[in-house]
């Protein structure tokens, strides 16, 4: 029986390996699977060694001061992935976790072929990293066609395989009713799938609904978030009593939820291509703290953080970073002072259609590669 051992290091690659793999055990269910992962891993019936929280540690403050465990962690994981003894260690994302154990890994078993799923980020720092790749890694998926020159250069296998979290998905619906009421429009609201992000955009994230509050009563916001950060922000909610806030966790309520919204706040990252994809108009922010920030702002070579100013070298989707990124300044691009906030909705709306319509996302081809 062939054997796969699946590696992530945060809940975003863990959604991701789960759509990878939810496929492959239905094309070929006579394969034995091991992971480091949560909760979506675990749906398919595949058991983590350890949890995924453990090692999702965000910064490289975060990292410093958690170096000891997260090297315990990375030796734990490649003695497991050895006594498991897989066809394929299948890497995704987290590439300062999953790529140092995948390197060990193949330093000790040359023979356990690795695939890397999400490309790391050599377009935007260290694209002298490539060549560190091609010692240990059999293939990478990219998710983006124009990552493959990078890795092209360096002759490593490569595969443009698209993004899975933006197709069509054809599950039964659920009954809303119970969460929003038609008369509220909906405001998605991303704040993070680490606690740590959560810590930093929360308080923000609940300033600018309560300035919402002030001007409008016709708004429900509804927290996106994963299962282990439900109870957290579901706690912060109900300490300070807002009514017109829900908390959900659930994949198939979520992606409904984002379906009927007319707009969405976001953490730069992953999920802003599922917003884009939905066709709802959306801001980016993010924070980190100051060290962090300088270290960062001393070795990036881009100057936007969403993927889709990136590639189109302008910004479509409005982003509210560091300094700019307080609940003021998410209520003013929101609201502009107009006395109808639903024209400013439409006016970035119409700048959201511009992404999709030269189909960089909107109909991503799907390469031949087969696990």
């Amino acid at each position: 029986m062939k054997k796969i051992f699946i590696l992530t290091g945060e809940p975003s690659g863990d959604k991701l390996a789960s759509k990878v793999i939810s496929k492959v055990q239905k094309n070929n269910p006579n394969i034995q699977y091991a992971c480091v992962g949560g909760t979506h891993l675990n749906s398919l019936g595949i058991k983590s060694i350890f949890k995924l929280k453990e090692i999702t540690h965000i910064g490289f403050t975060s990292v410093l001061l958690n170096i000891f465990k997260i090297k315990n962690k990375i030796n734990r994981t490649v003695e497991e992935i050895i006594r498991f003894n897989p066809d394929i260690l299948f890497s995704v994302d987290s590439p300062d976790f999953t790529l140092r154990v995948a390197e060990k890994v193949k330093k000790l078993n040359n023979d356990i072929k690795t695939i890397h799923y999400v490309a790391p980020q050599v377009w935007v720092w260290r694209e002298g990293r490539v060549k560190k790749f091609k010692k240990f890694l059999d293939h990478i998926l990219l998710l983006f066609d124009f990552e493959k020159k990078y890795f092209d250069k360096e002759n490593i296998p490569n595969t443009f395989v698209g993004h899975p979290l933006l197709e069509e998905e054809s599950k039964n619906k659920i009954d809303l009713t119970n969460i929003i009421s038609n008369d509220k429009k909906i405001i998605s609201l991303f704040s993070g799938s680490r606690s740590s992000e959560v810590n930093l955009l929360l308080p923000i994230l609940i300033d600018f609904i309560n300035m919402m509050n002030r001007k409008f009563n016709n708004f429900t916001f509804i927290f996106h978030t994963t299962e282990d950060n439900k109870n957290l922000i579901s706690e912060k909610i109900h300490n300070i009593n807002l009514k017109n806030v829900e908390v959900i966790s659930e994949e198939n309520i979520k992606k409904q939820i984002l379906n009927k919204s007319i707009f969405a706040v976001s953490k730069s990252g992953t999920v802003s291509l599922e917003i884009c994809n939905a066709r709802v108009p959306s801001i980016i922010i993010y924070k980190m703290n100051f060290l962090n920030f300088l270290i960062v702002k001393m070795l990036v070579k881009i100057k936007f953080a969403n993927i889709i100013n990136i590639i189109n070298n302008k910004e479509i989707i409005p982003e509210l970073l560091q300094s700019n990124c307080n609940a003021s300044n998410i209520y003013n691009t929101v609201d502009k002072d107009e006395k109808d906030i639903y024209s400013v909705l439409s006016r970035i709306e119409d700048r959201v259609s511009l992404v999709f319509s030269d189909g960089t996302f909107g109909s991503l081809p799907k390469g031949n590669f087969k696990i």
